[in-house]
């Protein structure tokens, strides 16, 4: 256990700090509530408390005197992944840097030159060392980075360096997580020193350049820098004591997941116009992007016909006896849970149906999802204390199952139900886990006998080990039963039981041009001011069910849309679409899980365009993106399992193209400008020098890259081409274009003779 007062780790169960004596409290992973060392539950939440793995565990502080450098704070992985990226960018001789959407997080001690100002200059390091600890101790819990120190605070970033698709909800987590610490630590400090502690914290979302310079200890690595910081730091500067503010665009993207109070537009310092600011309350009703979705009103369901019979058939033969279990694998957005959720609301009559789901950081702590499928099979709630939880399991099970009163207390003890003179906290770990796997798959096979059951496992890719191995002992013992266990997780999720004969999988795929255009219909309406806007939207997004929503959901925030949803219309189609924060969040996680060299190789592709021979990307790269033991085609094959990007056949070489737009533009947009414009000019030296002889086939793309690399004159030599092969073959349309973009180009120049040449 973590000692917020000194940073020392102390072992599991312990009540007092044996580096310092404080008073040690366990905080709840959901909430952050402080709960007694002894407490298995949240009393604030109803979530289990257990203990992270070693592995995960933060990094001791460092105590008072010691160094502050980021080296000594920064959790293993992160920092590996920082030196890695450096050294890859110093291989290349370029300045590092990337482009991010991050949340950022400012905190502070509120009032701290007051508190301190007649205090000896080591009574008051004492006093602020430790709640700077349990500020980064609250940030390395959600996997959020420790960019700077600031005396009396830090400033920290989530989605950066690692990015992950929920980073505005982690930041929220942590913050609470930090406020109830903070009241436990200030409570113990007011009372022994009569000193008032009090921490503000301030956040927001937006895009931010991260610039690193690459130094033994990681000093200045990772420096963020742009508007994003600025308004994070004011939000923490207007902040009350004890109070968490976040800004509109941080409030948008976790709308739902919190609770909030809107305290009006605020005039903020170096801001112009006023911002909306809002104050975190606490957790809210909503856990899941499927539920935030319900809860905004679910578009219409469209297609899936041939995947529901699938279903269908599953539970027919579920019914008889023959326990099944079918596995639905598809990427992010493409509608997995809506799958599950529609067949569970037309098939649940005459079924029990129990439901329960991962969350992207839930890997550090086990069996949170087995507890919470528990919890809903016991029917227990956040209002239950102790007493009545355990009315709860023990009358269900022994309504169920006179003879199952032996299993009661494994169960109890996975919920965080003490029991008196209990021994299993004694047991040995690995025969107290077999035996409460055991009685679990006992409860719901004697269950289904009464029953069939729909068991929906959500979002397998974020699993801990514990929920993991659990799963595959429940599903050795399905066949005979009648369970129907559903499963869904993303393709980077590999199973080791999905060959067995009673299990199945469903490949799910974006939807097809039809169905997604009956999607767009249902989310716009039908207006004929519509339908220039549908096909850049399918272009854009390219039949995935929750990016065309949030396309849509954006549209109609930025008031580009007229009218009510389903009914809109609009006077002026956009140019081109901005990618969603949500996802471009969902995007970039991936990206970000990739190897270095993978990852910066990936980036160049995206600049080459959305296709590309296997000769250019050699040429390109003769500049080595990646390591020197590394094989360029090693790494298109790795890309190429993971889903970035696929082979296409061609004469008379190996063809790529990426598989979705959308990541394409992700991966291009991270880059920093200049390295950006860097890689277009060398593109289009790669095509002149290859296909000399047909040049006259590329000279779009060649404008298209001169043109974005900042060589103009080139640029404009290739448009004028251009247009001059569309007059030949009648495209006047595509000629007017052409010509078009030349002369805004050249509006960039200098007024010179050689311009009006």
């Amino acid at each position: 256990m973590h000692c917020a007062n000194c940073g020392f780790e102390n072992l599991t169960g312990a009540k007092f700090c044996e580096a310092c004596g404080a008073v040690l409290s366990r905080a709840c992973p959901r909430c952050g509530y402080e709960a007694r060392p002894s407490a298995r539950f949240c009393n604030e939440c109803g979530a289990p408390l257990t203990e992270a793995p070693a592995a995960s565990s933060p990094r001791p502080q460092p105590a008072p005197g010691a160094s502050t450098a980021p080296v000594h704070y920064t959790p293993h992985h992160l920092a590996e992944r920082i030196l890695a990226e450096q050294a890859a960018m110093e291989a290349r001789g370029e300045a590092a840097g990337e482009r991010k959407t991050v949340t950022a997080l400012f905190a502070d001690m509120a009032g701290s030159t007051a508190l301190i100002h007649d205090l000896d200059p080591e009574e008051a390091h004492r006093l602020i060392e430790p709640v700077i600890a349990l500020m980064m101790e609250a940030v390395h819990y959600y996997e959020g980075y420790v960019a700077k120190l600031l005396g009396d605070g830090i400033l920290a970033l989530f989605g950066a360096p690692i990015a992950h698709e929920d980073h505005p909800q982690r930041a929220l987590f942590a913050a609470l997580r930090m406020q109830q610490a903070m009241r436990r630590h200030g409570d113990r400090i007011r009372l022994e020193k009569a000193i008032p502690l009090q921490i503000r914290v301030g956040v927001h979302t937006g895009e931010v350049v991260v610039r690193s310079i690459r130094t033994d200890d990681l000093h200045t690595d990772y420096d963020p820098v742009g508007h994003t910081i600025h308004i994070a730091s004011r939000m923490e500067g207007i902040a009350t004591p004890s109070s968490i503010l976040v800004s509109e665009a941080t409030h948008k993207l976790a709308e739902g997941y919190f609770e909030f109070r809107a305290l009006g537009a605020t005039q903020v310092k170096g801001i112009p116009e006023p911002l909306p600011v809002y104050e975190v309350l606490g957790l809210g009703a909503l856990r899941t992007r499927l539920q935030l979705a319900a809860h905004r009103g679910l578009a219409r369901f469209v297609g899936r016909e041939a995947e529901t019979e699938h279903l269908n058939r599953a539970l027919d033969e579920v019914r008889t006896g023959h326990g099944q279990v079918v596995a639905v694998v598809g990427e992010a957005g493409v509608g997995k849970s809506r799958l599950f959720h529609e067949f569970k609301e037309r098939s649940r009559r005459g079924c029990l149906v129990l439901e329960t789901f991962s969350v992207s950081h839930g890997k550090a702590f086990a069996n949170l999802p087995l507890i919470e499928l528990l919890k809903n099979y016991f029917q227990i709630t956040a209002q239950d204390d102790e007493r009545r939880c355990r009315e709860r399991v023990m009358g269900k099970v022994l309504t169920l199952e006179r003879s199952f009163e032996h299993l009661v207390p494994y169960l109890l003890h996975l919920l965080g139900i003490g029991e008196a003179g209990s021994a299993l906290a004694e047991m040995d770990s690995r025969i107290r886990r077999d035996r409460t796997f055991d009685a679990i798959t006992q409860l719901l096979t004697r269950e289904s006998r009464d029953q069939p059951i729909e068991l929906l496992f959500e979002d397998l890719q974020w699993l801990d080990r514990e929920t993991e191995a659990f799963l595959a002992y429940l599903i050795e013992h399905v066949p005979g039963t009648r369970i129907l266990l559903l499963l869904n997780y993303r393709p980077e999720y590999q199973p080791g039981w999905q060959h067995a004969d009673h299990c199945s999988s469903l490949r799910l795929e974006p939807l097809g041009p039809a169905e997604a255009q009956g999607l767009l219909t249902a989310l716009l309406g039908d207006d004929l001011s519509l339908v220039p806007l549908k096909q850049l939207i399918l272009e854009k997004t390219e039949g995935n069910p929750f990016f065309m929503e949030e396309v849509v959901q954006t549209l109609a925030e930025e008031k580009s849309l007229l009218g009510d949803p389903g009914r809109y219309r609009i006077e002026q189609t956009p140019a081109s679409l901005h990618i969603p924060t949500t996802v471009q969040g969902v995007l970039a996680a991936r990206i970000d899980r990739l190897p270095v060299a993978e990852k910066e190789l990936l980036q160049t592709l995206a600049v080459i365009g959305k296709e590309f021979p296997f000769s250019l990307i050699q040429r390109i790269c003769a500049v080595p993106v990646a390591h020197a033991d590394d094989d360029l085609r090693q790494l298109l094959a790795h890309l190429e399992a993971a889903e970035f990007i696929f082979e296409r056949p061609a004469f008379p070489e190996v063809e790529y193209s990426f598989k979705h737009a959308l990541t394409q533009e992700v991966a291009g947009h991270s880059l920093l400008t200049e390295r950006r414009s860097a890689l277009h000019e060398r593109t289009a030296h790669a095509i002149e020098a290859l296909f000399p002889t047909r040049i006259a086939d590329y000279c779009s793309e060649l404008a298209h890259h001169y043109g974005l690399s900042g060589n103009i004159p080139k640029a404009v030599e290739y448009l004028h081409r251009a247009a001059q092969q569309a007059l030949r073959h009648a495209a006047h349309l595509d000629a007017m274009h052409h010509l078009g973009v030349a002369l805004e180009l050249l509006k960039r120049l200098p007024d010179t003779p050689a311009r009006v040449h």
